[in-house]
């Protein structure tokens, strides 16, 4: 069964019909779909998956309580180190998440850093993601390190120096990098 990690940015809180008909093809095709418990996308998603009463649904939380379960569906709790505090301490779950998901589907606001590390983490593990950009209203399919740099030129300055600063974008891109020539050794 495909597994797919629904992400997105806080920033985004509804859904407009776009995202609405590429939800609706991951149902109609039985996807397994993995969710956080954040407000913002994680909500807004949920709140959607609830409303077409999709089962099929995994909520991962860190720690020892779920900040959103909208669909009162099955729940995966994350150990995590009780010391990490703030984005270091969700991004265990995210982690998670990305090992287990054959592909990704992100909303990006163009600011959120926990959405482009989502992005790295799934394509380092040579999963492709397709990115909601809200900015343009369109889709981008990404699944090599170029598609998301690309992506990453569309951000303003100011933006990109924030993102940067949380998730360290040249070492990202290294290790993506890495991991992608990593893939055509032979």
């Amino acid at each position: 069964m495909t597994t797919v990690f629904l992400s997105g940015s806080r920033a985004i809180s509804h859904l407009n019909d776009l995202i609405r008909g590429r939800i609706r093809n991951m149902t109609g095709q039985g996807f397994r779909i993995i969710i956080g418990d954040a407000n913002g996308a994680d909500k807004a998603l949920q709140i959607y998956l609830s409303e077409i009463d999709y089962r099929n649904v995994n909520v991962y939380c860190a720690g020892s309580k779920c900040r959103n379960n909208i669909g009162n569906w099955e729940v995966k709790q994350v150990q995590t180190d009780p010391n990490l505090k703030g984005r270091a301490f969700y991004t265990q779950k995210d982690l998670q998440m990305a090992g287990e998901a054959d592909f990704g589907f992100v909303l990006w606001d163009g600011k959120s850093a926990g959405s482009i590390n989502n992005v790295f983490e799934l394509l380092k593990r040579k999963k492709s993601v397709v990115v909601y950009f809200s900015k343009t209203k369109t889709f981008i399919n990404i699944s090599l390190p170029h598609q998301l740099n690309d992506l990453l030129d569309a951000c303003n300055e100011a933006d990109f120096r924030s993102i940067d600063k949380k998730v360290n974008v040249n070492r990202n891109m290294k290790e993506l990098e890495a991991a992608q020539q990593g893939a055509f050794n032979l």
